[in-house]
Order: C-alpha cells, then sequence, then structure tokens
C-alpha cells in the first residue's frame, strides 16, 4: 500500500467542486441556460411594469409575445446544444444551423400572423423581442464565463 503524499492532502479535487462534477462539459451550458432564464424573467417582469403602466393591456400583450419570441430564440439554441452535446461536433453545428432556420422561419410565420391583428402594442412587442434577445445573449454569456470547468491544455 502506497501511503498519501502529504504535500497534496490539503488540495481539492479538481473533478468535484460544491455544485457538482466539474469535468462534465455540459456545465457551461447548463449555466447559460439558468442564467439566461432568470435574465429574461426579471426583463419580462420589468418591461411588464413598464410598459403595462405606458400602453396598458396592448403593452402587456406586446412584452409577453415579445419576451416568449426573443427569449425562446436564444433559450432555444441553449437546449439544441444541450441536446446534442454527447454527439460529434459535426452533428451539432447541423443541428443548430438547422434549428436556426427553423427558428427564423417560425418567428417570420409567427410575426405575419401577428400583424393581421391589434390586441397588443407594436413598438411593446418590438423592444421587447430585442431586449430579451441581448438580455438572454448577456447572461448566457455571463453564465459560461463563471462556470468553473477542468481544462488541459
Amino acid at each position: 500500500m502506497t501511503e498519501p503524499n502529504p504535500n497534496t492532502t490539503d488540495l481539492p479535487d479538481i473533478n468535484v467542486s460544491k455544485d457538482g462534477d466539474i469535468a462534465d462539459h455540459r456545465r457551461p451550458l447548463l449555466q447559460a441556460a439558468k442564467t439566461g432564464g432568470i435574465g429574461i424573467a426579471v426583463l419580462t417582469v420589468l418591461s411588464l411594469i413598464g410598459w403595462g403602466a405606458a400602453r396598458d393591456l396592448e403593452g402587456i400583450w406586446g412584452v409577453l409575445i415579445g419576451a416568449a419570441i426573443g427569449g425562446g430564440f436564444v433559450l432555444a439554441t441553449v437546449g439544441v446544444v444541450l441536446i446534442t452535446a454527447h454527439t460529434t461536433p459535426t452533428n451539432t453545428l447541423i443541428v443548430v444551423l438547422g434549428t436556426w432556420l427553423l427558428k427564423i422561419l417560425v418567428v417570420l410565420v409567427v410575426l405575419a400572423v401577428l400583424k393581421r391583428y391589434d390586441f397588443y402594442d407594436n413598438t411593446a412587442l418590438a423592444v421587447t423581442i430585442i431586449l430579451a434577445m441581448v438580455v438572454g445573449l448577456a447572461t448566457e454569456t455571463l453564465g459560461i464565463l463563471r462556470t468553473t470547468t477542468t481544462y488541459v491544455g
């Protein structure tokens, strides 16, 4: 039997942290989904307060639809990458690009259908879509950058 090296007894295990296995390559994506979802939820609540006060029920509908479109667009990409995390990089790339085109098509169809109706505020919808995408991307990026992972290089 070998005795433990006294020089390494105080070092933490590099494969395990307080919140799980840092060797799991999906951790940054899971953290991105979590922080992105929280960021979009906070934006939605603040937008509901602001646009609801400014434009009443039409503003509220614009915010809800805009947050669903913008937030869904951004968070769907993280979901697709997580689903394909155990496939080859080529398969992941094909699926991500294919679903990106599908998301664009869905957004265009939804906006074309919504154009016929007037129950929502156009400005609230547009501003919320843009802000949801920006906030979602920013918070996902922060989530990824702040995630501890094992790096071998």
